[in-house]
Formats: structure tokens, sequence, C-alpha cells
């Protein structure tokens, strides 16, 4: 049977305390809470020295995210690992540790702070919070940098394997990852597709991070560095785009598929991996992920008809839509 929808009521209340447990779970990865437990259970007092944490304040954050079913207390008052939690541990396959400390960082947190300014005025306050815009701001501050690079690899790890399936690379010759970050999608698009070769391409500092060489897979990728605003490296048959677009104004996203469009080879591909939001009430990740952006950056989470738009102004044209298993959706364009 499922479980009746809260009180009308009591939903608004429960959505106006939702940062509080987001702030709970921002403790805990910090802290390392999961990987204390990764031998079983403990009590907050021994949780709390061996973390140089207090004991009160710790127990109080755990029974919070116990509730909800991260971490659990046994009948002892000691605090031990559930499924969620485990994936609060650093060094376990599948981690989201750094997704989490990426996402509760106050680069995000701040500006969706002052969501109303945002709406009132249509501009995000990120610029005067922090002083430059988002992509300037974490070039130029290496520990919020590191964390949001860390984190978008965790978070992509989850979806790189299954939209990499999803899409048939083997008619292909050379695929850009264009703005590949560490190289997580592009290693898993390189072992779907034994002959394919690929080009990481992305600013200097970011490569400085790849995955590449660590996957083995040195002798088939080139890492080239660049602005995607100027140009992308010529002559591939497949351009990808995942998690680029959705960052930029419309303006911007036509010129960056313009530099796409005028580098591939003939009969080349476009292929870009973002949220396709849907009509409709029903929940959906991309609209979560809408705001985020109206709250951080000049970009939007956009619909079929926003992309076939932004596709006629580069000179593509949108061929078809591949759904993945994840939230995202593999948007395919050609060369009109």
């Amino acid at each position: 049977m499922n479980p009746s929808p809260p009180h009308p009521a009591q939903l608004i209340v429960d959505l106006g305390f939702g940062y509080i447990l987001s702030g709970a779970l921002a403790a805990a990865a910090e802290l390392g809470v999961a990987d204390h437990l990764a031998q079983g259970p403990k009590s907050p007092a021994d949780l709390a020295k061996a973390l140089g944490a207090d004991a009160s304040s710790l127990f109080r954050v755990l029974r919070l995210l116990a509730s909800a079913g991260v971490f659990t207390e046994d009948t002892e008052g000691r605090f031990g690992l559930t499924p969620a939690a485990d994936l609060l541990r650093s060094q376990v396959p599948g981690s989201l540790r750094d997704a989490v400390l990426m996402l509760t960082q106050k680069l995000f947190w701040a500006p969706t702070g002052e969501l109303a300014e945002t709406v009132r005025t249509g501009q995000t306050p990120f610029d005067r919070i922090f002083g430059k815009p988002f992509f300037d701001h974490l070039a130029s501050d290496t520990a919020a940098g590191t964390t949001f690079h860390r984190g978008m690899s965790s978070l992509s790890d989850l979806e790189n394997g299954s939209i990499a399936r999803s899409y048939d690379f083997s008619p292909f010759q050379r695929v850009v990852d264009v703005g590949g970050g560490h190289g997580g999608f592009l290693i898993e698009v390189l072992q779907s597709s034994p002959k394919l070769r690929g080009v990481l391409f992305d600013h200097a500092h970011v490569l400085e991070g790849s995955r590449i060489a660590s996957a083995g897979l040195a002798d088939r990728c080139e890492h080239t560095v660049g602005d995607f605003f100027q140009t992308v490296p010529a002559g591939a048959d497949v351009y990808v785009l995942k998690r680029i677009l959705h960052d930029w104004s419309d303006e911007v996203c036509v010129n960056i598929l313009r530099n796409c469009r005028n580098g591939m080879r003939e009969g080349g591909r476009v292929l870009v991996i973002d949220a396709i939001i849907p009509p409709g009430n029903a929940p959906h990740g991309g609209k979560v992920l809408d705001v985020m952006m109206l709250a951080v950056l000049p970009g939007r989470e956009r619909t079929e008809a926003e992309f076939q738009k932004l596709f006629a102004q580069a000179g593509l044209r949108l061929s078809r839509i591949i759904p993945t298993p994840t939230a995202l959706s593999i948007t395919e364009a050609v060369a009109t």
C-alpha cells in the first residue's frame, strides 16, 4: 500500500526545513563519519573522540540523518552504516562524498538562499556575493575549484557508464569530449568501442586531474587544451557536450554548437547530454537542477523545443532523442 501524501501544511513545513537535512548531510560528509563506521557501529562518544568533535552535537546530527535513512541508531545508542550512508565513505566504488561536498558548498548554497532576488531581477546574485562569475571564481579559488571538479567526477560516475552504453559509438573513428573534465565519460565511451579514438578537451588546470592514463587509455586518447567559446578540435565524427550547455545562455550555447558544427567531419554528430524538461507536473531531476542554474549561472535546463531552436541557429538539426537510464537524455544533432 502506498503511503498517503503529507497534509498540505506539513508538506510546506517539510520543504521549508529541507536545508537542515542538506546541512546535516554536508557536516557528516566533511567530518568523514562514514569512514569511521566502516568497521562497525560506534557510540557518539567514541565517534566524537576519533573525529575531534563534540559528542552531543554529533549525536543530534546523526539522529536526524538516521531518521532520513542515512545511518541507523541501534538499541544501545550506537550509530552504523546504511546502504545510503555507505556511499558517504571516501574510498568505495560509487562514493558520493565528493558530490555531497560539492553540492553543499557555499558557492551553491549562498546564491540559492537569495533566490528571491533572482526572481525579481532575472540576475543571479553570484557575482555580487563572490566578486566574479561562477567559472571565473572556480579558476581563481583553488579549493573551490578542486571541490567542484572532484564532485562533478563523483556525480558523473553514477551515470557515465549507462549513458555511454545508450548510444552506439562503434560506427565512428574520433570523438571529442568538449569540456570533458577529468575524462570519466570519455573513458566509458572508449571502453565501449575499442576502435574509437578520443580527445579530452578542456582548460589546462582541469586536464591536470585527467583519469585517462589511469584507465589504461593513454594510447587512444589525446589531451587538448583550449576554450570551447573560441574553437574546438577539428576533424572528429562526434562532439560530446555533456552537462555543458545547461551552464550557459542561449546565445553562448549557439556559439558553442556552431564551433562544433564547424569542426566536425561530413556526416558528423553533436551529442548534447543534458536533462530534457518534460511537460506536466511530475517530479523530474532536471527541474531541481534548473533552479540551481537559475540561482548560480546564466544557464538553464531546456525542453525539446528549446533544443531544436538552439540547433537551428547553429546550423544543426535535431535528429533524435535517446533516453538513458538516468535523468539525462542524449540529444543528437546533425548538420543541416
